[in-house]
């Protein structure tokens, strides 16, 4: 029979276990350098930069897999040391909260020739009252 002090750790571990599968999980999709790029993150919020999404906790698939996608270690590598990034707000595509966590991908962005041109989000009044 265990000791009462390992019958504890059991249940923390079983409440922090239980607690992991309901923390929120995102998919951001957004536009750099003429590529899409996928991520998932546990956090995701405006920070404290105006015009900046603040993505934090990044969360990429396992290696143990015997197939490896190559633009998945690519995200891998750039985002390895990061503990939080943040995001130009007109660069987001979108950002959707999802269930389970697929791969972090990077693809060519479609559409020809035409880029979206970066727009100031606050313009200051031009003097008149």
């Amino acid at each position: 029979m265990p000791s009462w002090p390992v019958l504890g750790k059991l249940r923390a571990l079983r409440t922090s276990l239980r607690n992991m599968s309901k923390e929120k999980l995102y998919r951001v999709a957004f536009m750099a350098q003429g590529q899409v790029y996928e991520i998932y993150a546990r956090e995701v919020g405006h920070g404290a930069l105006f015009g900046f999404v603040e993505v934090e906790q990044l969360v990429f698939g396992e290696r143990s897999s015997v197939v490896v996608d190559p633009s998945e270690e690519k995200i891998k590598s750039e985002f390895e040391h990061v503990k939080r990034t943040y995001l130009p707000m007109h660069s987001i595509i979108r950002i959707d909260e999802v269930e389970k966590h697929g791969p972090s991908k990077i693809s060519k962005l479609k559409g020809g020739n035409v880029a979206q041109f970066p727009m100031p989000f606050y313009t200051p009044g031009d003097g008149k009252k």
